[in-house]
């Protein structure tokens, strides 16, 4: 498989829109975090909301593989309309799941049961991830023009509709709090229009590139869906880590200050790590020349140091306190430790970088196994981090810290040592 030739100026002007629009878009979730926590319920409202999204994504992330299907394979007419029935199809699947895990007596299991919800936060979690399926669906709907824009190297179009999603919400978190308009509805509401808006305008700008495809012969959807499988399965996994997480770290002393703490500096941490995550995209439009070639291993190195440098900002306690403390109503006794996790995170996006390499070489050779052995590998790691680290007494958030550190170095190292057996040759 061919791509451009590499240079670090083309991999830039490539990766920083892609690195701008994982970054922004995942932005929007913390923005947000400002609207729920400020209705009557409190932090404890974030928490409840945040859950019911990690139920909401652990469904979504089944089709999480179909981005990069998309990008092996759409490349021609005949291979985007069996991408787009591939797309369909998933959608349809997993939004009906959505549904059916709120319904009585499966919501009361996980939400009460499972997540150890009190029945009030409990509904709040089960309505976030009912209501969440109008969400959902806009993100499956924008697989189709996110690969098109991708594949034409278009990826500044793709942020300037994310963009426009990041200033709606940013409009939308600055203006509800002042009119009264909080809470977990509200801040579903504030999720949910700008991704419909992002839909539309990707979709728009990349109209002129699904006419510009040529006709070929293109792989059947059930082709794609064999390599899409463990994509999307190995993306479960990784969607239910958050899950286990909570599960985990909700059993530890001071469980509801533990979770405020985790999901507040995830709210920082997760963005500029799906940012680094977004190497995959580079290596697969910048495919290695010769063997042995690795000058993206160093462009992401360093662009893993780059995207460090925002959660190293806020554990300052000038922007740390005004973030956690202020915008996010995160208690003054537990913001020192807040600010200390934000710092620890400020070096979990060179692991991500390196490891979107590794997963987008693995792509290139059409080897989906590899990228599924790391995730698994990940979830792995990641269970037994929590499980021995609860064990000798360890805080909450210092758990979930180890934990986040330790299973995406197993999944670097997994997938590493999977391609290893039969390398890619360009």
């Amino acid at each position: 498989m061919s791509g451009v030739a590499y240079t670090h100026g083309r991999a830039a002007r490539f990766y920083v829109p892609l690195m701008l629009q994982a970054f922004s878009q995942s932005l929007t979730y913390p923005l947000v975090g400002s609207i729920t926590s400020h209705g009557p319920d409190g932090v404890a409202a974030l928490t409840a909301f945040s859950l019911g999204q990690v139920i909401q994504f652990m469904i979504g992330a089944l089709g999480g593989g179909l981005i990069m299907t998309g990008m092996v394979f759409a490349k021609t007419r005949e291979g985007l309309a069996s991408f787009c029935r591939l797309n369909a199809i998933m959608m349809g699947v997993l939004l009906v799941a959505q549904a059916l895990v709120c319904v009585h007596p499966v919501d009361t299991f996980i939400f009460g049961h499972l997540l150890n919800l009190s029945p009030h936060l409990a509904e709040i979690a089960r309505r976030t991830t009912l209501f969440g399926v109008v969400m959902q669906a806009g993100f499956f709907l924008r697989n189709v023009p996110l690969v098109l824009l991708f594949n034409a190297y278009a990826s500044f179009e793709a942020n300037l509709a994310t963009v426009a999603r990041i200033a709606l919400t940013f409009a939308f978190a600055v203006a509800f709090p002042r009119i009264g308009w909080v809470g977990p509805d509200w801040g579903l509401f504030a999720l949910t229009v700008p991704v419909l808006l992002e839909w539309l305008m990707s979709a728009a700008f990349a109209a002129k590139y699904r006419r510009r495809l040529a006709s070929g012969e293109g792989a059947s959807v059930w082709e794609q869906f064999r390599f899409s499988v463990p994509l999307s399965f190995g993306g479960g996994l990784l969607a239910v880590s958050p899950f286990m997480t909570a599960a985990f770290v909700g059993m530890a002393e001071n469980a509801t200050e533990m979770l405020a703490i985790h999901y507040v500096t995830l709210g920082i941490a997760n963005p500029v790590s799906y940012a680094a995550l977004r190497m995959q995209a580079v290596s697969i439009q910048f495919p290695p020349e010769w063997k042995g070639d690795r000058r993206l291993l160093g462009f992401a190195v360093v662009a893993g140091l780059l995207l460090g440098c925002v959660p190293l900002a806020f554990s300052t306690p000038v922007l740390g306190n005004w973030y956690y403390g202020g915008c996010q109503n995160i208690p003054r006794h537990i913001l020192g430790t807040t600010r200390l996790v934000s710092f620890i995170y400020a070096f979990i996006c060179v692991i991500h970088a390196v490891r979107g390499r590794v997963e987008g070489l693995a792509a290139l050779a059409k080897r989906p196994s590899a990228v599924m052995s790391g995730q698994i590998a990940y979830f792995v790691a990641l269970v037994l981090t929590l499980a021995v680290t609860f064990a000798v007494g360890m805080p909450g958030w210092a758990m979930a810290v180890t934990a986040i550190y330790v299973s995406p170095i197993a999944a670097t190292v997994a997938t590493y040592a999977w391609l290893a057996a039969v390398p890619y040759r360009p």
